[in-house]
């Protein structure tokens, strides 16, 4: 099943592969806004870059009171995408990818934010989830450094939260993200210039606090006297590296990739750093712009991992988040073959993975999903037109539908919307985890209705219309396999346009086997069915 479902999908995206293709990729942060510009190169199969942009914006300096993002700061966050797209023009970007972190995802108005970027610039913005955001940026790494299949710990400091991944080249063994950043901390319990003993002791333990379940997640996972490697990534452990070579060496380096320093080392400058004032550490030769006010931050929560997880150096990656989701782009289209190829089905990964742990019957499910995308592609053309994107959220909700028996039988269409929804889906971004937990929601008993918050959710017309039908289909797809003994073998359609009418003639999987209850269980779901697509529905069963 899963199989087909990636076959039919490759087969799609794979028709119109234009060689070296030049992509945009923007990573709206907490911090910053940052746009890389990259070459594909499908014979290697990779990607080198050709341009970078960045734009602090502070998208994280949120009201206190409410938790919204500031009206001038989206503002400017506006304003410099719209650079960003110039600029990608310029550079001769044929599409254009971008995601939303931390500051955007947990921001009351956040959702309102994109689609105002959507109006005003007609760009898309995913938001993606704390895990998925781990996920890309270990994709990012991988695309930089090569790790000989050792197992290596990567720590993201991002202005809203650290991801703190580990993985061994071929599979991500676990993925972590917590709500500690560098601007975060900062705006919430940085009031002192210099820092007060009080607020850095007190700092200093709220940031051993949080990390410490990742790292404990972490080291779990890590097999007895298995050497790892410590990779940091992103703004922070940039600057500071930078900070250290040019002490060190009186010379920044061309490149931070590979570039090391110590545990001891970055306590020396901790130490520093919380005696200065803003203005002394803006001073520090190699400090970045506006980076002098969340340094301090930044560098004790990489202090307190390394601590917590007993490492005395690390290793500075410059690829993250911006780079795997080029990355993993090329491994949606069809690009990548090698070393990554894992990682191409992480979406049906994660769909089974969450199956497994709510104890799905997942024979039934896949009967189900395969009869559902039956339906779908012999009424594609006809009846809607949509496409495999559309396929693919409709399997995933086919596999998933029941997973609300886990809490209870009764409603448990509802409980699966909410495990589905909460269930952190990896490769999926916010909108598609939520058309796919509207479609579980809506498998069987009420139709999709405005008053419903689940469905208030979805806030495109193109959204609602995708779970009104896909549902639609999914209901009928249960119908059929009502006794879950797989009674319908398969089935086949027959459109006749002039009087309006779909014929469906079911195929049982026993001879003699009349399948009352699913013809029963059918009537009552088809009529959702023929008011929604406006069409008759005949069924007939072949012996």
């Amino acid at each position: 099943m899963v199989n087909s479902v990636m076959r039919t999908i490759g087969d799609d995206r794979t028709q119109n592969i234009v060689p070296n293709r030049i992509l945009a990729a923007i990573d709206l942060g907490t911090n910053s806004l940052h746009m890389v510009i990259a070459r594909i190169e499908p014979s290697l199969p990779s990607f080198s870059i050709i341009g970078t942009e960045k734009e602090t914006v502070r998208l994280g300096d949120r009201d206190l009171d409410t938790g919204n993002l500031k009206s001038e700061t989206m503002k400017r966050a506006i304003a410099a995408l719209s650079r960003f797209k110039e600029i990608a023009k310029t550079l001769n970007a044929q599409a254009i990818i971008a995601v939303a972190t931390s500051a955007v995802r947990e921001a009351p108005n956040g959702k309102d934010f994109l689609n105002r970027i959507k109006e005003e610039l007609n760009l898309d913005v995913d938001l993606i989830s704390g895990q998925e955001e781990a996920r890309r940026i270990y994709l990012g790494v991988l695309s930089g450094m090569e790790f000989n299949n050792k197992a290596h710990i990567i720590i993201d400091i991002g202005g809203g939260s650290t991801e703190l991944i580990l993985g061994d080249s071929h599979e991500e063994r676990c993925l972590t993200s917590n709500k500690v950043g560098a601007v975060r901390l900062t705006s919430e319990l940085i009031t002192t210039d210099p820092i007060s003993d009080n607020e850095f002791n007190y700092l200093q333990a709220y940031v051993r606090g949080m990390l410490e379940r990742a790292v404990e997640e972490v080291l779990s996972n890590i097999n007895f006297g298995e050497q790892t490697l410590l990779v940091g990534t992103s703004g922070t452990i940039e600057t500071l590296a930078n900070i250290h070579a040019k002490e060190i060496l009186d010379s920044v380096p061309s490149t931070l990739n590979g570039y090391s320093f110590t545990l001891k080392d970055l306590r020396e400058w901790v130490s520093r750093l919380r005696k200065m004032t803003n203005d002394q550490r803006a001073d520090i030769p190699a400090m970045p712009e506006k980076r002098s006010e969340v340094i301090l931050a930044g560098a004790l929560i990489l202090q307190e991992a390394m601590t917590l997880l007993g490492v005395e150096s690390i290793t500075t990656c410059e690829r993250a988040l911006r780079e795997g989701v080029i990355v993993d782009w090329m491994l949606a289209h069809d690009f990548i073959d090698n070393r990554l190829r894992f990682q191409s089905t992480i979406r049906q990964r994660s769909v089974l993975k969450i199956a497994n742990k709510y104890k799905v019957n997942l024979e039934y499910s896949e009967r189900v999903a395969s009869l559902a995308l039956s339906l779908f592609d012999q009424t594609k053309g006809n009846l809607h037109e949509w496409g495999n994107q559309e396929r693919f959220l409709l399997w995933a909700a086919a596999i998933l539908h029941n997973c609300g028996h886990y809490i209870s039988h009764s409603a448990h269409h509802k409980h699966s919307y909410y495990l589905i929804r909460n269930s952190g889906l990896l490769g999926y971004n916010e909108t598609e985890i939520e058309i796919i937990a509207n479609l579980a929601r809506y498998h069987r008993k009420s139709v999709p209705k405005k008053k419903h918050e689940n469905y208030k959710n979805l806030v495109t017309k193109e959204q609602r219309l995708m779970v009104e039908q896909l549902s639609a289909l999914l209901r009928l797809a249960t119908s059929l396999d009502r006794r879950q003994i797989g009674a319908i073998s398969r089935i086949e359609c027959d459109y006749h346009k002039g009087d309006g009418q779909l014929h469906l003639k079911l195929f049982p999987a026993r001879q003699y086997d009349d399948c009352a209850i699913e013809l029963w269980s059918l009537s009552y779901s088809k009529l959702i069915f023929e008011e929604q697509f406006e069409v008759k529905l005949v069924t007939s069963l072949k012996n």
